[in-house]
């Protein structure tokens, strides 16, 4: 009891200054963290840090962001190149913005919150050339932060689009004026042997027996045959021009099925090609090739930037990129989320 009073009685005594000098001191233990925290996150703020990106953002549905490996929202330039895009999913995969750069970034609120949108065109639709705006990344050898799409029995994209002209476009790889492209690309991943056309999993506008249809087209083998899942429905009412539309397709390459959606509900339709074009047929699971996929596009193909290809008069925002397939109900929360802005 002594030692403990006379302690008592010697902290009473000490003078203020030492008090004062003793609690900064304190303070000072106890708020380096909090500094060091902040001067981090200052250093941090040309990148995106690991755990920004394995969550997304708050726009993003939470039990979507484990498995969310690539999102684009189109507000995160890398610092001192525009022309490249920062992925806020787990990848950090940073895609170009191929012929146009920074400009291709335009102020448009795809629905409450958003603030930029990318927009991909062909410029000279009667020229051969190769200056078409559309966006992505390629590698000859493969991209390996797109890993989570090696060797997966899933895929799913989802995000919002906008077409903003004609399409599909004149076809400037050949000299009549009268010939087109056959297709309008979206977005997609890529296959592990694509030339940067050939995917694993995409959004199209293609041919379908002679009528032109909004498709969720998947490979589950690289080199082998793909499967396209038509909407019956009219692919202008799905995409109107100057209207934001949200679209999902998921990719079960398991049990070998597709889903197309529009505005959070599901749209019929049905598989273009007979039979068992992945192979699916046989006892076990089923994977997709164990390649890393060769890269993504979006609103047209080879983001190599090679020659022009099925060019998109569109506008594309908040991409999600995942591995796993998302459920009707998922697809709804997402829709629904935001659009009413709780984000």
């Amino acid at each position: 009891m002594t030692d403990l009073s006379e302690a008592a009685v010697a902290r009473r005594r000490r003078p203020v200054r030492s008090r004062r000098l003793g609690a900064a001191l304190v303070a000072a233990v106890l708020c380096a963290p909090l500094t060091a925290a902040a001067s981090a996150a200052q250093a941090d703020a040309g990148t995106t840090s690991a755990l920004a990106r394995h969550h997304g953002d708050g726009k993003v549905l939470p039990s979507l962001r484990p498995n969310l490996v690539a999102y684009y929202d189109f507000e995160h330039p890398v610092r001192g190149n525009p022309a490249q895009e920062r992925d806020q999913g787990s990848s950090g995969t940073t895609i170009n913005l191929i012929n146009g750069g920074g400009a291709m970034r335009v102020r448009d609120s795809a629905y409450p919150g958003a603030g930029h949108a990318l927009q991909t065109q062909q410029i000279n639709p009667t020229t051969f050339g190769n200056d078409d705006w559309k966006g992505g990344i390629y590698s000859t050898t493969g991209v390996p932060t797109l890993h989570a799409f090696n060797h997966t029995t899933a895929m799913s994209i989802m995000g919002w689009f906008k077409t903003t002209g004609p399409n599909p476009n004149p076809n400037t790889n050949t000299p009549d004026p009268s010939d087109y492209f056959g297709a309008v690309a979206l977005t997609g991943v890529l296959s592990g042997d694509s030339q940067g056309h050939n995917v694993r999993g995409l959004l199209e506008i293609i041919d379908v027996s002679g009528t032109k249809r909004l498709v969720a087209l998947g490979r589950r083998v690289d080199g082998s045959s793909s499967q396209t899942f038509a909407a019956s429905e009219d692919w202008h009412s799905i995409l109107p021009i100057g209207k934001w539309v949200f679209l999902a397709a998921s990719f079960d390459y398991d049990h070998g099925t597709m889903k197309l959606y529009k505005n959070g509900k599901p749209i019929p339709g049905f598989y273009v090609v007979s039979g068992d074009p992945w192979g699916v047929g046989t006892p076990g699971t089923h994977y997709t090739s164990a390649t890393d996929p060769r890269g993504i596009k979006i609103g047209g193909g080879y983001p190599q930037n090679t020659q022009e290809d099925n060019p998109c008069n569109c506008r594309f925002d908040s991409l999600m990129f995942l591995n796993r397939v998302v459920t009707d109900k998922e697809v709804w929360q997402q829709y629904s989320r935001a659009v009413s802005g709780r984000h």
